[in-house]
């Protein structure tokens, strides 16, 4: 897939719809019959699949130059646009949205995070987020005002534990940690192929130089990315990973994981799209990446205790292993 971002085409016209950008795509042999909605679903930051699919409905989405419906399939060599319109100005106000909370103090609080959940307004996501649930009844505080209170993020369709700070201080005290690497952070994947028992990916990371949405380790200049890997469980054609993470860059899991020849089931940017029939179904099974923050520790800012918290998977990652389990 080739992707361009063109901010202000020629055929803009300030009379149709305020428009943000044009966003252009050829679809590639991999993306054969893949659906419209899928296809730019996976083109992050693009919008949610709700959101593309009313798009296409406005005839802001075509194929060709030709106005199609959201299931449309694909074919190599497709000429996709999708128009941005102008968002509405993001505001992190509080929603009242049920959060799964693991622990919480005056100073801060643990969250585990369901998957679907972007952590934070964003252009295509401006409410429904975690920081506007998290607002709800709560202050958060310390980084980005649209932001407040965050310290890292998980992707989407990424399951799991997240901290997040109520005060400045504490936001401060909790980011020196993750820059100076003591955070413990271990991630549960599902992931196709045959790993080796355990080993460590030190590896450069960067945008990928023909698709400005992804990121790859197979760069000659980029930033240090460390993971540490361990298989828990083997099964036909795949396997269940512990990833402990030693730095923390965008998309790090999902690329390392890709770029070793072990691509996340369900992982929509990165997987991998030849798959042998009973893995394709449990990949397309799953909402999102097989991909689950498992255990989080750290030290708490105002306290100096060591906190560590574990969370089990979530459904639809357990129901993929139950189906992993029966094909042993």
């Amino acid at each position: 897939m080739q992707a361009l971002v063109d901010p202000e085409p020629p055929s803009f016209r300030p009379d149709e719809r305020d428009i943000l950008e044009i966003r252009r795509f050829i679809a590639d042999e991999e993306d054969r019959g893949s659906r419209l909605d899928r296809f730019l679903e996976a083109q992050e930051p693009c919008p949610t699949r709700s959101q593309i699919k009313k798009l296409v409905e406005e005839g802001l989405a075509r194929v060709n130059g030709a106005l199609v419906k959201a299931g449309h399939r694909l074919k190599a060599g497709d000429e996709i646009e999708l128009r941005v319109p102008v968002p509405r100005p993001l505001d992190a106000a509080p929603e009242d949205i049920p959060l799964d909370v693991r622990f919480e103090d005056d100073a801060l609080l643990v969250i585990d995070k369901p998957q679907g959940m972007v952590v934070h307004p964003a252009p295509g996501h401006p409410s429904g987020t975690l920081v506007n649930a998290v607002l709800f009844g709560r202050v958060a505080a310390g980084g980005d005002p649209l932001r407040p209170g965050i310290v890292h993020r998980l992707d989407k369709d990424t399951s799991g534990l997240l901290v997040v700070a109520k005060r400045e201080d504490v936001h401060a005290h909790l980011a020196r940690q993750f820059h100076d690497h003591t955070v413990d952070r271990r991630y549960l994947a599902i992931v196709s192929g045959a790993p080796p028992e355990s080993g460590e990916w030190r590896t450069l990371h960067a945008r990928h130089p023909g698709d400005r949405l992804r990121f790859t380790s197979r760069v000659a200049r980029g930033r240090p990315a460390l993971s540490r890997f361990r298989v828990v469980e083997r099964f036909e054609g795949a396997a269940l990973l512990e990833v402990t993470l030693l730095t923390g860059r965008t998309h790090q899991v999902r690329v390392h994981c890709h770029d070793h020849g072990f691509p996340v089931l369900g992982d929509r940017v990165y997987g991998s799209r030849h798959l042998p029939p009973a893995l394709r179904l449990v990949h397309e099974a799953l909402p999102g990446q097989a991909l689950h923050a498992r255990i989080l520790g750290f030290t708490h800012p105002a306290t100096g205790a060591r906190l560590i918290f574990e969370s089990e998977p979530h459904e639809p990652f357990r129901k993929a292993l139950d189906t992993l389990r029966l094909s042993k």
